[in-house]
């Protein structure tokens, strides 16, 4: 037995826990937890615990259902809102076969292979989400718009806002588990927060944005309100994104900073970005996998639907931030396409496989959008070169189905499941009536 599992079984007894969480995210990036007792755990990190992965959203034909969840000490975290005494606690686990070797269906997996790659050519991956969500009155009324709990703004101080007593709780709660938060504000939307994580390694960061969607829900409920991280749940406010600012590392330095380059920012930082942008469209169904996705992507509110990038331009897909003079540590770039209700491991894992072959290849990078590029003309965008991003679930599953990219970044199994369902989801969509088409037609047809 390691360090960091004789620790865990140390705390759970000198912390009186009686339940622990072993949390799970299936490919379309929902959380499952199975509970075990504290005497099941040594069991558990030496075997794992056996479950039947046909029952899992991606997991595994009928025939092959038999899986082990085998939970990662290093993940390990007291949960804060089921008490003290007798405390609960939750450990991440990495999926296996029952021969002990991975299961291809992990999301957790895919993300761990892709960083394998990364650290082959000497890299490692760190990312910093800034994530955005709704808090809504309860109860969410079925057919009925939901209504924000204010009608604050960005940057907003409501007094005695339910919003501001809300991020000072969850970001307690978040700090109480380990994750770190840099910043946290009233973002452009009435009832819309955002809460920035600190930067991490991206399988770390992957852990804790599931983590954080599961936090924000339980200090809603507490609350009596109702928090969602739909990327578009208000026809006329501005969606919810997942701004993510990436950095690749060699050791202690940042392999995106040069001192004297435009921006400071290296050969490698360049060939990244132009990793990101030639695959960027193909890697659009995964980064944005719902069919709200693309009412935020196309309903303005500085959500990017161009392929181009710039500096602190906001209309862009990829934004190099203002690089400060004493901090070439802190040169990254920000990717402005994802929303807070993707699967962050798949996401991230098609993010770092488009950039590395941007390096691998080594890509040329494009000139920089100066222009606000949501005002251009389609005629002045096409002579700059900047194609736009799918308009639809249905355009997105047409150019991953067709990438050897991303199947590569996800494998076969998570490839051809995660196609399958996103078709379904389209189907059913497009079969739908919707209260739109009822208000203007039904009176005049």
């Amino acid at each position: 037995m390691d360090r960091q599992q004789e620790f865990v079984l140390r705390t759970i007894e000198e912390r009186d826990i009686r339940f622990v969480r072993l949390w799970f995210t299936d490919v379309l990036g929902t959380l499952k937890s199975v509970a075990v007792a504290p005497a099941e755990l040594e069991g558990a990190f030496a075997e794992g615990i056996g479950f039947d992965g046909s029952a899992i959203e991606g997991f595994a034909r009928v025939y092959e259902a038999d899986m082990l969840a085998k939970p990662d000490p290093g993940t390990f975290q007291v949960l804060p809102w089921r008490g003290e005494n007798p405390g609960t606690a939750r450990m991440f686990c990495n999926l296996t076969l029952p021969d002990g070797s991975p299961s291809f269906a992990d999301s957790r997996h895919v993300l761990q292979r892709a960083l394998s790659k990364a650290a082959d050519l000497g890299f490692t991956f760190y990312t910093h989400p800034e994530i955005e969500f709704f808090l809504f009155e309860r109860p969410v009324k079925k057919g009925e718009p939901p209504v924000p709990v204010d009608q604050g703004g960005y940057f907003d101080h409501v007094p005695h806002g339910t919003a501001h007593d809300f991020r000072r709780a969850a970001i307690t709660m978040l700090e109480n588990m380990g994750i770190s938060v840099e910043f946290s504000h009233h973002e452009m939307g009435p009832g819309q927060n955002e809460i920035d994580l600190r930067y991490a390694d991206a399988l770390s960061t992957a852990d804790n944005i599931m983590t954080f969607r599961t936090v924000i829900k339980e200090v809603a409920l507490e609350q009596d309100i109702y928090a969602s991280f739909m990327p578009k749940p208000l026809t006329d406010q501005p969606g919810s994104g997942m701004h993510t600012h990436l950095s690749l590392f060699e050791g202690d330095r940042n392999a995106f900073y040069e001192a004297g380059a435009p921006y400071q920012l290296s050969k490698v930082g360049r060939q990244f970005i132009a990793g990101l942008l030639r695959h960027g469209a193909e890697i659009t169904a995964v980064t944005n996998q719902w069919v709200n996705s693309y009412k935020r992507l196309w309903g303005g509110g500085e959500a990017p639907a161009y392929i181009c990038w710039g500096h602190n331009n906001r209309s862009a897909l990829i934004r190099v931030p203002m690089y400060k003079p004493s901090k070439g540590q802190s040169t990254r770039i920000e990717v402005r396409s994802l929303d807070s209700a993707c699967n962050p491991y798949l996401a991230f894992a098609v993010l770092l496989t488009a950039g590395l072959k941007g390096i691998e290849e080594g890509y040329d990078l494009p000139d920089e959008a100066e222009d606000d590029v949501w005002t251009l003309t389609d005629a002045e965008r096409r002579a700059m070169g900047i194609q736009p991003l799918p308009t639809s679930l249905h355009s997105a599953i047409a150019l991953m189905e067709r990438s050897d990219l991303v199947a590569e970044a996800l494998g076969e199994h998570v490839f051809d499941f995660f196609l399958r369902n996103k078709r379904a989801e389209w189907d059913d969509y497009r079969n739908q009536v919707t209260p739109f088409e009822l208000e203007r037609y039904l009176p005049r047809l």
